[in-house]
């Protein structure tokens, strides 16, 4: 173990080693680069005590016919277990070794969950990968400034914003395999299709974006123990996003946007178990109101947004021989305030307020949850104080008071200081605390407890960033989190507050590098260590990028991921330990200009050397797959 832990620090000082034997050169610098997620204002990059992963809209450029699960689990901090199994099995999003509902999803800054869920987690499918411009990801503790949920991260996603042409048309479409292992037909069982319009006319903007997909061809429980061959279990989804703008003038903008997604699934009986009757459906809506309004010292954002969330499913009861329906209710209203106040180029002050209802309407063959009954509101006045010194230390200090209706005032804090050595090297660490409340689910449904407690988490974070310029950067961060009250179900009937505390630490180190022309790198390592837990998280992951432009017109990359043994205790099958093997897959992708700025084609071929391996215990896992698309613009 402590082998893994420290190997992240060993590769760290063999490159400094070697950067410092080189003779010097000359330093670019990128001034203008900048992230939102830190304090949500546009701030400089090199001024934050965080370590934020950005996927910008030329990264999306390169990723065509992926979905936002694939390129969140290439995240250092982040892994997705059943992102490589079936398209209708549930996704379960790991950051920092926090469970599901220990992150929290931003749209448009607009914060989104399912208050019907077990967990209130956003279905990352719901989202379109075509549709969005960029993704910011800040792992560790941020409540202050967006409350609970944010104990181990924010998942930032921004979606497409309107062209500066009067009208402006992006079609794109692909068709590729989705085979198993053993399968290796050329059937082309998944295919996309996404058109989208957009401009501009003097001072009003518009956007419109649709989406269709479908994905068949894979049993979603493997067929492993069966001399049957299970059934394939299809996915269909459909996504439609609008967003309408006008500027008044240079301070002051207002936008309107509403999204309707849905997809319909089969899904099978359960591990190693099939199932031609089971079917589910997720169907969001979702639309709102965002301004932003600048004056001489400062900014003031408004949103307003409203999401409702509705899902539905059939299974097969064993006991009754007859088919169980259930359907869940989800609704989360959203105002948030937030000003940007800056006293002089050093010191600015950030204040808002943040208003949120949520409630659960629930009807199963084990019983209803009335949302009348099954609600809650938050009301979150906070603060944050952000100092940047002309002698390179810097501190973000915040307070929130989490003011919740069924369970009173939690104060939670953030101090983030860091220090800029140089313009290129700068040291970070911060100490946080969350508040986390149960969700409506594991208060009132048949597993529920009224009784219970919210979680809470404390986290410390100490890491550093050293960058040449555009030739180099690696960052470092080791943390450590506490977790009281940790909600669990030891006796599979009724919800439970744990008595040990939890933990959770690691290191997160990631490193790029632009040493030849035309060709870069990118190496990441996570190791994560908790003190318990029934998850999928490998105590190590990594993966490496190799990417080129080399060639005239075209672009090419080569992926690795590696997952490290992982050990399950199988709580609702053998009742003991099972040790899963490591893997590795290789991906490789490539596009081409056919005609610049107009017509492009995209190859991906996933899983290369058809890797065998278990990333869910009883469920299929995707073999080597192909996939051919073409983009258009006009």
């Amino acid at each position: 173990m402590k082998k893994s832990f420290h190997l992240s620090w060993v590769c760290l000082i063999m490159v400094f080693t070697n950067l410092f034997a080189q003779e010097k050169k000359q330093e670019v610098e990128q001034l203008n680069e900048v992230v939102v997620t830190a304090t949500k204002f546009a701030t400089k990059k090199e001024l934050v005590g965080k370590i934020i992963y950005q996927i910008k809209a030329k990264d999306l450029e390169n990723l065509k016919g992926q979905t936002v699960v694939d390129v969140l689990d290439n995240i250092s901090g982040i892994h997705i277990n059943g992102n490589n199994s079936s398209a209708g099995k549930n996704k379960s999003t790991y950051i920092r070794g926090g469970r599901d509902r220990h992150f929290l999803v931003l749209i448009d800054g607009v914060p989104v969950n399912d208050p019907s869920g077990v967990n209130t987690t956003f279905d990352l499918r719901l989202l379109t990968l075509s549709q969005v411009a960029s993704i910011e990801v800040m792992n560790g503790a941020a409540s202050t400034l967006y409350g609970s949920g944010a104990a181990t991260g924010v998942i930032n996603i921004t979606l497409k914003d309107a062209n500066k042409k009067p009208i402006s048309l992006n079609y794109q479409t692909s068709v590729g395999t989705n085979n198993s292992q053993k399968d290796s037909k050329i059937n082309f069982n998944e295919i996309n299709q996404n058109v989208s319009v957009n401009g501009a006319l003097n001072k009003f903007n518009y956007l419109t974006s649709f989406n269709i997909s479908k994905t068949d061809g894979l049993s979603e429980a493997s067929d492993e123990n069966s001399t049957d061959k299970y059934g394939s279990d299809a996915l269909k989804a459909s996504n439609a996003f609008m967003r309408i703008g006008y500027n008044f003038n240079n301070d002051l903008s207002i936008k309107l946007f509403s999204n309707y997604d849905k997809n319909t699934y089969d899904y099978d009986a359960g591990a190693f178990s099939d199932s031609d009757i089971n079917n589910g459906e997720n169907e969001q809506v979702r639309f709102g109101i965002s301004s932003n309004y600048k004056y001489t010292k400062g900014s003031l954002k408004l949103i307003v947004s409203m999401n409702k969330i509705d899902r539905m499913f059939d299974s097969y009861n064993g006991w009754t021989l007859e088919t169980d329906h259930y359907e869940y209710t989800g609704k989360t209203y959203v105002i948030d305030a937030v000003n940007n106040y800056k006293f002089s180029e050093e010191i600015q002050l950030i204040t808002g307020l943040n208003y949120q209802k949520q409630s659960n309407l629930t009807n199963s063959p084990y019983g209803n949850i009335d949302e009348n009954i099954a609600n809650y509101e938050t009301i979150d006045p906070y603060a944050t104080v952000v100092y940047n010194s002309s002698n390179g230390f810097n501190i973000n200090g915040g307070l929130r008071l989490n003011n919740h209706s069924e369970y009173g005032n939690h104060f939670v804090y953030n101090v983030n200081p860091s220090f800029n050595f140089t313009n290129n090297f700068r040291v970070i660490s911060s100490l946080s605390t969350a508040f986390i409340a149960p969700s409506t689910y594991q208060l009132f449904s048949q597993y529920g407890n009224v009784n219970l407690d919210p979680e809470e988490t404390k986290t410390v974070e100490l890491g550093l960033i050293y960058s040449k310029g555009q030739l180099f950067e690696i960052n470092s961060v080791f943390f450590y989190r506490e977790e009281d009250n940790a909600i669990i179900l030891p006796d599979y009937i009724t919800y439970q507050n744990a008595t040990e505390t939890l933990n959770a630490k690691g290191i997160e180190t990631e490193l790029k590098i632009n040493a030849l022309k035309d060709v870069s790198f990118r190496l990441g390592h996570t190791y994560t260590n908790k003190s318990a837990d029934l998850d999928y998280i490998p105590k190590n992951k990594f993966t490496a990028l190799i990417e080129t432009s080399s060639i005239k017109n075209s672009y090419v990359s080569l992926r690795l991921k590696n997952i490290s043994e992982r050990t399950y205790f199988d709580q609702w099958g053998t009742g003991e330990n099972i040790n899963l093997d490591a893997y590795n897959l290789v991906d490789l992708y490539g596009s081409h200009n056919l005609i610049k700025d107009r017509l492009s084609v995209f190859i991906q071929v996933n899983n290369i050397f058809n890797e065998d391996y278990v990333e869910t215990i009883g469920y299929t896992t995707r073999g080597r797959n192909f996939k051919i698309g073409l983009d258009f613009n006009f």
